[in-house]
């Protein structure tokens, strides 16, 4: 079963992702050369301006198809955003020990100490100098290395976003030093831990000690999940482990749903283009992430405002869409649907036709908002401004939704 496993995530990483490129760099805090390996996204030599979180792995000559096979696949249904994976090859003789090497006091001591610093003083400055990466940073590990990428937390500032520590083997005292770390550490951190029900016994133990004291840290201003897998052993965990890792870490990056769509939004009394924009912002605030935001993501707070009669709305969302998407015809689209549903036929027929000068996208096609504005041609205007208009504030004074909006974007 668990070879099936990895197979099938080879061939996903295969056919998912670009290339794969076996580099070396010469390091003066190793005292030689260490080989690694870096896979690029499908997308990376078409779209040129695009940039890439990274995901760092440790043990990477087993743990990086897992890895890139399960990004295959979230980002096939834009799930997970298509990332650079960095593999660090330390399997051959007693290399990913050395390499995690720690001292009675449960700190990074000799080659472990210059592996810590080769990792942040030389790998990442050469990857981000040489591909096109984002301010997102993953770190995984297994066993020995899962326990070390923990000392990253060590540090005031620590230069990783996110931690996926697989049935980690922690150095003395970490189950109390991770959980006061992340206590102490103010920028946003995502922390993954999983353990088998099958795994050492001395293993489990740690990692439950490690549960018990987060869980125990008031007000968390961090993200964690705890994974106690059942009926898995040590090696079993790993790829049942590492999907729930990635969307642990991405939650909110993925499409409105159906059921986000019918259970947080259609239940709002008003602020659809407020929530379309708040998605967008956190993403590019807590993750780093800047994405495009989606077209069915509009559509759906479209279809929120249309069911929940909120019409007003629609001119917010054109704002939000000239902004993203200026030279096509969706911000065009939104205002002249908002005229259209006010009943001001005559300036949604004008609206439409400026669709001429824009690209189209999507279904609407310029022959798609001319037929809009031609069916509109002979229709009175039946002006329903006052009835949906948005009420003033209690003081009377007047609100100004652009700088509104601008304020809280």
């Amino acid at each position: 079963m668990r070879t099936a496993l990895f197979l099938f995530f080879a061939l996903l990483a295969k056919f998912g992702f670009s290339q794969t490129l076996n580099e070396s760099i010469e390091s003066k805090k190793l005292r030689g050369i260490r080989e690694f390996s870096v896979t690029l996204p499908k997308s990376y030599e078409r779209n040129i301006d695009k940039k890439y979180p990274i995901l760092l792995v440790l043990d990477g000559e087993y743990l990086a198809s897992p890895f890139t096979g399960n990004l295959t696949y979230g980002a096939y249904w834009d799930d997970l955003p298509e990332m650079i994976v960095v593999s660090l090859y330390q399997n051959y003789a007693e290399q990913r020990f050395h390499d995690s090497e720690f001292d009675e006091a449960g700190l990074p001591t000799g080659s472990g100490a210059d592996f810590f610093e080769f990792i942040g003083i030389e790998l990442l400055p050469y990857i981000e100098g040489k591909y096109r990466t984002q301010p997102f940073r993953i770190i995984a590990g297994h066993d020995t290395t899962a326990g070390f990428l923990n000392f990253y937390l060590y540090k005031d500032n620590p230069i990783f976003n996110g931690y996926i520590s697989l049935a980690p083997e922690m150095a003395p005292g970490m189950e109390k030093r991770v959980a006061e770390r992340l206590a102490a550490i103010s920028k946003p951190i995502f922390y993954y831990c999983a353990s088998g029900e099958g795994d050492l016994a001395e293993l489990k133990e740690k990692a439950e000690e490690l549960r018990l004291n987060i869980q125990a840290i008031p007000n968390k201003n961090f993200n964690y999940r705890f994974d106690a897998i059942p009926g898995a052993s040590h090696y079993s965990l790993v790829p049942q482990a590492i999907p729930q890792a990635l969307y642990f870490i991405f939650n909110g990056y993925q499409p409105i749903s159906m059921v986000e769509f019918q259970e947080k939004i259609l239940t709002l009394d008003a602020g659809y283009t407020q929530y379309l924009i708040d998605k967008y912002t956190t993403l590019e605030t807590k993750l780093g992430l800047k994405v495009q935001p989606r077209l069915t993501d509009f559509k759906a707070i479209e279809a929120a405002i249309i069911k929940n009669k909120a019409y007003a709305e629609l001119q917010e969302l054109s704002k939000y869409a000239e902004k993203h998407y200026p030279k096509t015809t969706l911000s065009v689209y939104h205002q002249a649907l908002y005229y259209e549903k006010m009943g001001e036929y005559r300036k949604a027929e004008k609206e439409y036709k400026k669709a001429f000068t824009k690209e189209d996208i999507r279904e609407l096609t310029k022959d798609f908002m001319l037929k809009r504005a031609e069916n509109l041609k002979n229709k009175e205007d039946d002006s329903k401004v006052e009835e949906y208009a948005e009420p003033l504030p209690e003081d009377g004074g007047e609100v100004n939704s652009e700088e509104t909006q601008e304020g809280e974007e």
